[in-house]
């Protein structure tokens, strides 16, 4: 018999991020249908960014002068 291990690690706060109330575990990790259709209209608007330094290349290293 196989032993399955869970790789999802366990989330510190059990609470919705956007308003705070328990997670439902059908909309995990938000309450609610609703809150996640939120998260993901701020995720379409371009309200959560990753930030990046354009002035690194791929390689981690700044650019050369010359160009």
């Amino acid at each position: 018999m196989t032993e399955v291990i869970s790789l999802k690690p366990k989330r510190q706060n059990e609470d919705c991020p956007i308003c705070g109330k328990s997670e439902n575990h059908n909309f995990t990790p938000f309450c609610s249908k609703y809150c996640a259709d939120v998260d993901l209209s701020k995720w379409l608007k371009g309200d959560y960014k990753i930030p990046i330094n354009e002035e690194e290349e791929l390689n981690g290293e700044p650019p050369d002068a010359g160009y």
